[in-house]
């Protein structure tokens, strides 16, 4: 693994060398393109620019999403360092890694932080994935890297937190126009795949306005680079989103925003199995999830005092299946009906205080959230999924303090109270109740324009869930004596980093601009949780049990150039990850990666071109997972969006993945990736 590092560092570094580092896709802020390391990060307190966030992040923006033509939510990450799509391209096995946490076992989706326009989403099923969604209902998508995130976001994200935001309808009312139709259609060669998307954007007055916007995509089985389909990869789904947005007050500053998105996906005969082919034959499954928010912004501009942000959410996620073609040897395999229901309200403000030299801002919050989960088959409920309630309350402050804009030191901490409440149907279960505590510092200082340096300390805790505490089995070949209740202690994270940023101006051409942001990162992890080991006791044992520790520990490093014409782009992410009872690699550690994109522009055209490839390492994992083999995708794009002529308001997007058709397999991933893959998107804006 380290000689394929070495290779992988010496690929990245050749790369820097020659001045190509990177700008994913430019985005639009004032009429001036802002490569992704000068975007404003808006997820980590205040909104700062992402190269001088003592935080490892990325965010993409629509012009990325766009470039990207994603299928689902995992091809969003492709070029995020650190971050894995893990499972499968199925349309339901989509669950994501961060810095080596994150796994398809049960409760580990609770690792990682994930959001829509606020709403804590979160699910876990035997064999599903976690995310449910479309990722052309999104204009804007933000990874932050680390438990750093806990304090802001709550207790237990050892890996990190992705937000999701959702398009507004003033992103495409130009000014003068009350009226805006756009139609969108992609057509997929891997395997006959279609989307259909239809966006209203009305104008109600003149500081309010509304999004309407319905997508359908389908597809056959996809195949490998062999020419070998993928059973159960087809689907079908449709999403909506229905968005209204008012402002007012003083200079209509205050914002009132509700959003109301629901995804679909109704599947017949498809398998059982959508994080991986495991041969548990096939299903009918609806999969159906939903998100509700009301949410108000009053920065109140005349009083430093009061920025209030109020966020309240319904999240449902239904899962309902019959029709198992699997002989009913598992309640597993009968009519089942599955869910998560999550009711949540955050209130936040930030306080603004100034001096000579500094000025200094004091975020404070509270976050509240009730969630049911559901489980019940034709016989009852499930031992292995139990029901029950998760009731949180999270208090918790951020303050950040920058002196003479070099110096910036940002000490937090939250607390949060968990509540577990059983089902009455689980016999002789108790109530648990349980505190975690989400403390961090970290300092940034700039020394001059070209280079700054960072770094943070952090501890988080993830308390068991519902899954870890209450579930159980009955005697089988491996348990001869069952499973029962578990009496587990919390995990907990300590996290240290430090880095180094280097920007730099008119370089090789006159207004080109480069940007590079690197990050070491120790995560030293304590009672982890995992399903009991010890196999063949006559006596029941507890399903779930507390092991030693682990560490994992890496470096990440993004970048980025951009002139007038040329662009490119780099991302490199090596992870070590070690269980320290055993000395081995630990199952959830990604292979070494780098993605690169080159490009070019012609500006008075509108026209976009660049390669892309992601190179990834051999690894192997644990005592029998792998090897897993090295290898190299690669692709390439074409953009034009014309702004005037004949052709002003079309768009067209065409790339080839995979171009060379390689057969390869993530490492963390249940199946092989798509072949050789043709795109083409052509959409058209109708305004007035």
């Amino acid at each position: 693994m380290m000689g394929k590092t070495k290779a992988l560092l010496l690929c990245g570094a050749s790369l820097l060398a020659m001045g190509n580092a990177t700008m994913a896709a430019a985005e639009t802020d004032g009429g001036e393109e802002l490569v992704i390391l000068e975007r404003i990060v808006v997820g980590a307190g205040t909104g700062k620019v992402a190269v001088d966030t003592p935080q490892a992040v990325t965010v993409k923006g629509q012009d990325d999403i766009d470039r990207d033509q994603p299928v689902t939510v995992g091809d969003l990450f492709w070029d995020v360092p650190g971050v894995t799509a893990i499972g499968s391209d199925r349309i339901g096995g989509q669950s994501i890694n961060i810095r080596g946490i994150g796994s398809l076992a049960a409760a580990d989706e609770s690792k990682i932080i994930i959001t829509i326009d606020g709403a804590t989403k979160f699910y876990e099923q035997y064999r599903l994935g976690s995310v449910f969604t479309d990722p052309e209902l999104y204009k804007r998508v933000e990874v932050l890297r680390g438990p750093a995130s806990s304090t802001l976001y709550g207790s237990g994200a050892l890996g990190g937190v992705i937000n999701f935001t959702t398009k507004d309808g003033a992103d495409f009312l130009k000014p003068g126009q009350n009226t805006v139709v756009r139609l969108k259609t992609t057509l997929d060669s891997n395997k006959e795949g279609v989307l259909g998307s239809f966006i209203l954007a009305q104008r109600l007055g003149a500081l309010s306005d509304i999004l309407l916007t319905g997508n359908f995509r389908r597809a056959n089985e996809y195949v490998n680079g062999d020419g070998v389909p993928i059973a159960g990869s087809d689907f079908e789904s449709w999403s909506g989103l229905a968005k209204l947005t008012h402002r007012f007050g003083h200079n209509g500053e205050q914002v009132l925003r509700l959003s109301y998105q629901r995804w679909r996906s109704d599947a017949d005969d498809t398998e059982y199995s959508q994080t991986g082919t495991l041969g548990f034959g096939t299903i009918d499954r609806l999969i159906t999830d939903t998100t509700a928010v009301v949410s108000y912004e009053n920065p109140v501009s005349d009083n430093p005092w009061i920025n209030l942000k109020v966020n309240f959410s319904y999240s449902n996620t239904e899962v309902k299946q019959d029709d198992s073609s699997f002989p009913p040897i598992s309640p597993l395999f009968l009519p089942s009906e599955y869910g998560y229901r999550t009711l949540q309200a955050k209130i936040e403000n930030t306080a603004e205080f100034k001096g000579a030299s500094f000025v200094n801002y004091l975020t404070t919050g509270i976050q509240i959230s009730h969630q049911t989960r559901t489980a019940e088959t034709t016989s009852g409920g499930l031992s292995f999924h139990p029901e029950g309630t998760d009731r949180k309350i999270g208090l918790y402050f951020q303050n950040e303090f920058i002196w003479n804009e070099k110096l910036t030191i940002i000490p937090g901490a939250r607390v949060d109270f968990i509540a577990l409440d059983p089902d009455s149907g689980l016999s002789g279960a108790t109530k648990s109740d349980d505190v975690a505590f989400s403390p961090k510092i970290a300092v940034h200082y700039r020394f001059n324009k070209t280079f700054a340096i960072f770094g943070s300390v952090a501890h988080t805790e993830r308390t068991p869930t519902l899954d870890e505490l209450y579930s159980t089995a009955a005697p089988d070949a491996d348990y001869p004596g069952g499973r029962t209740y578990s009496t587990l202690s919390g995990e907990a994270s300590n996290n240290y980093e430090a880095g180094f940023s280097v920007s730099g101006r008119d370089l090789i051409v006159e207004g080109d601009v480069a940007h590079l942001k690197a990050t070491a990162f120790y995560n030293d992890l304590t009672n982890l949780i995992t399903v009991n080991p010890n196999l063949g006791q006559a006596f029941a044992v507890p399903y779930y049990v507390n092991i030693s520790a682990a560490e994992i520990y890496g470096i990440e490093i993004e970048a980025a150039y951009k002139s007038d014409r040329w662009f490119g782009n780099l991302a490199y992410s090596h992870v070590e990850g070690e269980d320290k009872s055993t000395g081995l690699t630990l199952n959830t550690i990604p292979a070494d990666t780098v993605a690169v994109t080159l490009g070019g522009r012609v500006p008075d055209k509108k026209l976009e071109f660049a390669w892309k490839a992601r190179f990834a390492g051999a690894i192997s994992t644990g005592a029998t997972t792998g090897p897993f083999k090295a290898y190299q995708v690669h692709s390439a794009y074409v953009s034009w969006k014309p702004d005037q002529g004949t052709f002003s308001g079309w768009e067209m997007q065409a790339s080839v993945e995979n171009i060379f058709d390689e057969q390869y397999r993530n490492n963390l991933a249940g199946d092989d990736g798509k072949g050789r893959t043709f795109k083409l998107t052509l959409a058209k804006t109708l305004g007035w």
